[in-house]
């Protein structure tokens, strides 16, 4: 293999390709990053495109891995439970956890975007290359294609790990060749960002928090919701999942500002710039894509796809940043037992991870539809009730779908066969004390007839 042939390419400077380039980087490899968009550590976020961050266990983990998890517990916010905002009614505190102590952590997406990014610049070995649109690989040539400021421009690598997201580039050069089914299917709802600010916020003063900042708040209405995320800077950014028909029916301030006022009243108290925001910020699409296979191999290089590339899901289980960091983690540990082997680590990489992307694209799925419709029911919430309480005298033995997702490492595809499993045990303890509490009635019943004769005492 020629020095060429050997170089790693990854696309995609996001979350996953920043981690996936310092733990390459830090087995002593030669690694190239590309990042279509300039430096976000000069240039700033994208306006209301962030999506705050919850991070929890399967993303602390893998950030632990590259020496950076206290780092960003230290700028992240803990939010204990949700807190719901029923139309007319009181507020409703409901705990992750059944003692109350396990947390979701809230992140800037843009800032642990620049920590990670500079990790990668500090890793010897690699190389972060912005302004950098890939457009396409050649596996055949070992070639990746980008479009550099005087056209179109190629470069040899014979690994592309491509992170480029959603609606990857690299994702549709393999699905034009063949060989790659790639499925997207979108939601009817869309989604936009707005934000309520800090309480008495002042240019030189952050003010305090407008809302219990130890939650992640819910407007649950139906087929539609807002959520809201707290900020260290004591603002929240708020993010409207919606169907998009409602975002184009609210087309002047007069219309947005009556309908939050309706919907919204306790949230629309608190945006001073909610009509700007409502024009401004865009309306962006939610996605769950499934494709297959993840890998290509050519004579020339291997391809293989990760992240949102790979399997994008909707945000409903806060799950995507986790699930493509739990991407990195496996490729970096499967190529350290290959030694080094990339065909045969990619192979086991996909594999393995494919069950796990579908069994949390799915809970995400069902997710959006609990947040939005069923948290706010009394049978939700005496539910929920009931799980805490079970949880809390099993020992361990009984934990909900969310407690399982979010603050354990375990196998997605794993937790589903688990709750059944549960669920199974919980019936037949139910059934099992039916049968018994239906046995010492009817004993007591006959009790009687069998002592015919004597007095009855205590009557």
């Amino acid at each position: 293999m020629t020095r060429d042939d050997e170089r790693i390419a990854i696309v995609g400077g996001g979350l996953a390709g920043a981690l996936l380039a310092t733990l390459l980087g830090r087995r002593g490899l030669e690694v190239t990053l590309y990042e279509r968009r300039p430096d976000p550590r000069i240039a700033g976020a994208e306006r209301g495109r962030s999506i705050n961050l919850a991070i929890s266990a399967r993303g602390l983990a893998a950030l632990d891995a590259v020496g950076l998890r206290d780092q960003a517990l230290k700028r992240a916010l803990p939010m204990h439970g949700r807190m719901i905002h029923p139309l007319g009614k009181g507020l409703d505190f409901q705990p992750y956890s059944a003692d109350g102590e396990r947390a979701i952590n809230s992140i800037s997406r843009a800032e642990l975007n620049q920590a990670l990014l500079g990790a990668a610049e500090a890793t010897p070995g690699v190389t972060v290359r912005f302004s950098q649109r890939v457009t396409g690989v050649d596996t055949a040539a070992g070639l990746l294609l980008l479009e550099g400021p005087d056209g179109p421009v190629t470069e040899r690598a014979g690994v592309v790990l491509a992170g480029d997201g959603a609606y990857s580039a690299v994702r549709r050069s393999l699905a034009a060749g063949g060989g790659i089914d790639d499925r997207q299917d979108f939601l009817e709802h869309g989604y936009k960002e707005l934000t309520i600010p800090g309480r008495g916020a002042t240019p030189d003063d952050p003010g305090d928090f407008a809302l219990d900042p130890d939650a992640l708040h819910i407007w649950p209405r139906g087929t539609a919701m807002m959520i809201a995320l707290p900020n260290l800077d004591r603002s929240f950014t708020c993010t409207l999942f919606w169907p998009k028909s409602d975002f184009e029916a609210l087309d002047t301030a007069a219309k947005v500002r009556a309908h939050f006022e309706t919907h919204y009243p306790d949230a629309a108290r608190l945006m001073p710039a909610l009509t700007d925001d409502f024009a401004h910020n865009p309306v962006g699409s939610l996605v769950t894509v499934r494709c297959w296979p993840w890998v290509r191999y050519g004579q020339g290089s291997i391809v293989a796809l990760l992240g949102d590339a790979a399997h994008a899901i909707v945000p409903f289980f806060g799950q995507g940043a986790n699930c493509a960091f739990e991407d990195c983690i496996e490729i970096d540990r499967l190529l350290g037992e290959a030694g080094g082997d990339w065909a045969g680590a990619l192979s086991r990489y996909q594999e393995q991870r494919k069950a796990n992307t579908d069994a949390i694209a799915a809970m995400a799925l069902d997710n959006f539809v609990e947040m939005r419709d069923r948290v706010g029911s009394p049978v939700y919430r005496l539910k929920q009730t009931a799980q805490h309480a079970l949880e809390r005298r099993s020992a361990g033995r009984y934990l909900s779908r969310y407690e399982l997702v979010s603050f354990t490492t375990m196998p997605y595809a794993q937790i589903p066969r688990r709750i059944r499993r549960q669920n199974q045990v919980v019936a037949a303890g139910l059934l099992g004390g039916a049968l018994l509490a239906g046995l010492a009635a009817r004993r007591l019943r006959r009790r009687p007839g069998r002592r015919r004769g004597c007095a009855r005492v205590g009557t």
